[in-house]
């Protein structure tokens, strides 16, 4: 398995269970040790890996229950004193608490205690540890698990700003395919271990999309036509029918689509 990332960059493992992908987090974040290969992480070996290079690391796992009686400004008060010794001129450590709860839009609960807060406001707690010693990298398992849409939505856009405005690089996983399409500038497929996939969700659609999906309304009928041709197509289409075509669609190959092509066509390739 051999993959690079990006500076800035928000990067998505995905894969059926077994694949890999928890090992794979865990070996670039220095808390399993690798049976073979060559790792780096920032410059240096995870497996190596000294508390200044964790510094420049942030991780949010799936789940973080402790100091629920602790609030929310006085729990990353305690976290960022761990970075006071690693702050540098160029990243000045910790990020000030205020700035942080602002950036993660948590102000307004800034006094509350860590128990009382709803689901999509812990889990931008949870974000704001894993930034709060200004990190280059940040991973994220699972992010938004067992959210309500609306705290899935303001989640993505907390994870937008980060690598925008921030330029965060962001690795992370989700069973969520269309979080992964959402989120991720580039996204891997990992299947038996193995990097089945590499690149954006557009990159990826062009690899399986062999046929496209052409649907119409004509006399009052809806019909659906498979074609690998779907431009030729519906020009084709609308020349022979014109105006009594309505409610054309046409939809090209999903990330789900891909995904489950790419990780059959691994199995099959293993059998």
């Amino acid at each position: 398995m051999t993959f690079r990332a990006r500076h800035g960059e928000v990067l998505a493992l995905l894969g059926p269970n077994g694949a890999g992908k928890t090992t794979t987090i865990e070996i670039l974040e220095g808390f399993r040790a690798r049976s073979a290969g060559r790792v780096e992480v920032l410059g240096t070996d995870p497996a190596r890996g000294d508390d200044a290079w964790r510094a420049r690391v942030g991780v949010v796992l799936q789940s973080w229950r402790d100091h629920g009686k602790w609030r929310v400004r006085e729990v990353l008060a305690h976290f960022g004193a761990h970075y006071v010794p690693y702050t540098t001129a160029a990243v000045p450590r910790p990020w000030d608490a205020d700035e942080l709860l602002a950036a993660v839009g948590l102000s307004e609960h800034a006094g509350a205690k860590v128990r009382t807060l709803s689901g999509g406001q812990r889990r931008r707690l949870d974000v704001a540890i894993g930034l709060v010693g200004r990190p280059e990298l940040l991973f994220l398992d699972e992010p938004t698990a067992g959210l309500d849409p609306q705290a899935r939505y303001e989640f993505h856009d907390l994870v937008h700003g980060l690598a925008a405005e921030h330029r965060t690089t962001i690795l992370l996983t989700t069973q969520d395919l269309a979080e992964a399409d959402k989120l991720a500038d580039r996204i891997m497929i990992l299947s038996g271990g193995r990097i089945v996939a590499d690149g954006s969700a557009d990159e990826l659609a062009r690899r399986t999309a062999g046929a496209g999906e052409v649907r119409w309304t004509q006399d009052g009928r809806r019909h659906t036509r498979t074609t690998a041709a779907s431009t030729r197509f519906v020009r084709e289409l609308l020349l022979e029918h014109g105006t009594a075509i309505s409610e054309l669609e046409v939809r090209r190959a999903s990330l789900e689509d891909t995904y489950m092509a790419l990780v059959g066509e691994a199995k099959e390739t293993v059998r």
